[in-house]
């Protein structure tokens, strides 16, 4: 009786049976994937594109971590700009001696928060650019002269300035190679970052009629720095730089007059030219107005380099970081050296061409020319409302 019951009842019904395989099929389902996230799917070795994208997501992890480390921690290995990443990161994994590339949407960057907690420059904070990149732009600022004035030695200072980028040797784009055109001068200058200053310096142009027009023409924005020295021991100095080059000029005293008998200074010679500067001054401030020009005294130069530094950073808009702990003076040449040169751990002295012992002169001919200078450097100290004292 029992048995001819059971044998009545209803078979399953579909839906059940239904819901019944999907079930299993969603636990064999999982079941294979935890199985394949463990990586024992499968007995064979991994595919070698499967194996690259593994150890590519490793190195880039590890790489990142290691990134946010050097931000967060204060690492150096940056210096004082931004930190430097290519556009398409290459990583070297050298137990498969394999190069893998990661994509550039795969980079993951410091958020800015972590940036202004390290000590960077303020100039480039949240400003990062990707490593050997930059752009050349046209200078900003320009060392325009004067020559014998102390131009070198400003521009190896200022070249200690992680803000400032510039040209070692001198361009003479505006005086001498005009014709070449903008692209040309471009060209020559070093690749910034943004935030860095482009500079050149070139100590003719302070003397040179035309080129206050073409920098004017460049930009009207483009500040200027003048270095100056008492215009007497300038052309002594001027005079002993081409001595060196040509033993067999004329004397000094010869070359100053064009009548010693009657005292008049022959003005056509370029050493005693370019020390007229109020004449020179004239032709800028046509172009430029007095506060985009910075004098700097040769004189204070030497004596305390760290305080003309300061001014020159306060006119660049710097923050001052070139101080008195980055000089020392050589007895030797009668010069401040660099403690740590640009790119250098190691002392650094201006070449033997500076600092070359003058000639003895005439002490009356030394006379009659700070005679001649004086009214010229009195106009000038007027026009700048800087007193250099050269006539003390």
């Amino acid at each position: 009786m029992a048995f001819s019951r059971i044998s009545k009842l209803d078979p399953p019904s579909r839906g059940i049976l239904r819901k019944a395989a999907v079930m299993l099929c969603s636990l064999l389902t999982s079941l294979f994937l935890l199985h394949c996230l463990t990586d024992r799917c499968s007995t064979t070795s991994p595919s070698p594109v499967k194996a690259s994208s593994n150890r590519a997501a490793g190195l880039f992890e590890e790489r990142t971590k290691r990134l946010v480390y050097e931000w967060t921690a204060g690492s150096e290995l940056m210096g004082y700009g931004a930190a430097r990443l290519s556009s398409s990161r290459v990583l070297a994994d050298e137990r498969a001696g394999q190069v893998l590339e990661l994509p550039e949407e795969s980079l993951i960057l410091p958020p800015p928060d972590l940036v202004a907690s390290r000590k960077v420059s303020p100039r480039f904070a949240g400003k990062l650019s990707p490593l050997g990149e930059g752009s050349k732009k046209l200078p900003q600022a320009l060392i325009i002269g004067v020559k014998k004035g102390g131009t070198r030695a400003l521009l190896e200072f200022l070249r200690v300035h992680p803000d400032i980028r510039a040209v070692g040797a001198e361009p003479h784009f505006f005086d001498r190679n005009y014709e070449n055109g903008l692209e040309w001068y471009r060209e020559l200058m070093p690749k910034t970052l943004e935030g860095q200053i482009t500079m050149e310096k070139t100590p003719s142009y302070f003397v040179t009629r035309e080129a206050p027009a073409r920098i004017s023409a460049m930009s009207r924005d483009t500040k200027l720095i003048v270095v100056v020295r008492d215009p007497v021991t300038r052309a002594i100095s001027d005079y002993t730089q081409t001595l060196s080059k040509k033993p067999d000029i004329p004397s000094f005293e010869s070359l100053t007059f064009k009548n010693r008998t009657t005292g008049l200074i022959d003005t056509s010679w370029s050493a005693i030219q370019i020390g007229i500067y109020a004449k020179h001054l004239d032709n800028w401030l046509q172009y430029f107005p007095m506060d985009q020009i910075l004098f700097v005294s040769g004189e204070r130069l030497i004596s305390d380099p760290a305080g003309e530094l300061g001014r020159v950073q306060d006119f660049l808009g710097l923050k001052r970081i070139i101080t008195d702990k980055h000089f020392y003076f050589n007895q030797t040449k009668g010069f401040p050296c660099l403690k740590k040169a640009e790119g250098s751990s190691k002392p650094h002295c201006l070449g033997k061409t500076k600092g070359r012992t003058h000639p003895n002169i005439d002490p009356e001919v030394v006379q009659r020319l700070r005679d001649f200078y004086r009214p010229f450097n009195m106009k000038f100290y007027q026009m700048t409302g800087r007193f250099f004292g050269w006539d003390d």
